[in-house]
């Protein structure tokens, strides 16, 4: 009997493929203004920054007239509102404020921190019980300059003119127990480090009792440790809006600012204000460096610096 031939089964022929279009994406919103606002989760971002914008005016509004009876009596009541305020405040924006380390506490103190943002002014009020000293500028704003002059701000202006009547009145202020923040950068700085300290700025410091240096560092972002990347989006610096800053910022969620402080010192310990601007500056400028880094650090004390 004779086998019959396998059939061979005829292969499929292989299918040409063709080379697609590669895909796409286009922004939500048309244009690149709507695509770099908007960023991640466009819709839940927006309606964030607007309620945490609508609260904090409403709120401000609120705080105002209160502040304004408390200023007319003597006592640490529109002290303890102020501080109040600016905690309340970074609660109302998502800012979480970890301080490291304890406020001098004593009048006649003179703060002295490095200066990136806006935000510099809600965490400091809401950790010193202490005055700003402003450029004469904000004294005319709108709602800001009210809020300063009811915190009972220092303003100076940049005419060398009336450099030394304003001196004086800081002096002044000193000498009558307030406690005073100090900014000796001159300016704010990028957040990814501290500009040099001018030594002019600490032409009072014979007139504290107290110094306590303290670093004041923008490091969670998304409950993420902040990258070099990402501190523009503290930072306030250069030619940018307080508007258009602030809207990108309340837009995220889970950030934090960590404040260290230092133990506090007499004046008296630096021989001029140059070695002290030398002094502070150096030991700021590591201290915000080590927070950058992600690290754990404590206080410093007078003899580690």
């Amino acid at each position: 009997m004779t086998a019959a031939p396998l059939v061979e089964r005829a292969q499929p022929k292989a299918r040409r493929m063709k080379r697609g279009r590669p895909l796409r994406f286009q922004p939500r919103l048309p244009g690149q203004l709507w695509n770099d606002v908007l960023g991640e989760r466009p819709v839940g971002g927006r309606f964030r920054a607007f309620r945490r914008i609508f609260t904090a005016v409403l709120f401000t509004l609120l705080c105002i007239p209160i502040q304004a009876v408390l200023v007319q009596f003597s006592g640490p009541a529109k002290n303890h509102f102020a501080r109040f305020y600016h905690r309340s405040l970074c609660w109302i924006i998502g800012l979480k404020l970890r301080v490291i380390g304890q406020p001098c506490g004593q009048p006649r103190t003179l703060y002295v921190s490095n200066h990136s943002s806006w935000l510099d002014i809600l965490v400091l009020g809401a950790t010193l019980d202490a005055r700003f000293v402003s450029k004469a500028e904000v004294a005319q704003w709108p709602l800001i300059g009210w809020v300063a002059k009811l915190g009972r701000s220092i303003f100076v202006s940049r005419n060398r003119g009336r450099t030394g009547s304003e001196v004086q009145e800081l002096r002044a202020r000193i000498e009558a127990g307030d406690s005073i923040i100090l900014f000796p950068e001159g300016t704010t700085s990028d957040g990814a480090r501290v500009l040099p300290f001018r030594s002019s700025f600490f032409s009072v410091a014979d007139a504290a009792s107290r110094i306590q240096p303290l670093a004041v560092v923008y490091d969670r972002l998304g409950g993420l440790p902040v990258g070099r990347r990402d501190r523009p989006l503290f930072a306030w610096y250069g030619d940018m809006e307080t508007g258009s800053h602030a809207w990108k910022l309340l837009r995220r969620t889970g950030t934090r600012v960590t404040v260290v402080l230092d133990e506090s010192f007499a004046p008296d310990t630096m021989p001029d204000r140059k070695a002290l601007a030398a002094r502070l500056g150096r030991s700021i400028t590591e201290t915000a460096a080590t927070l950058r880094q992600n690290r754990d650090i404590q206080p410093r004390t007078a003899w580690m610096r």
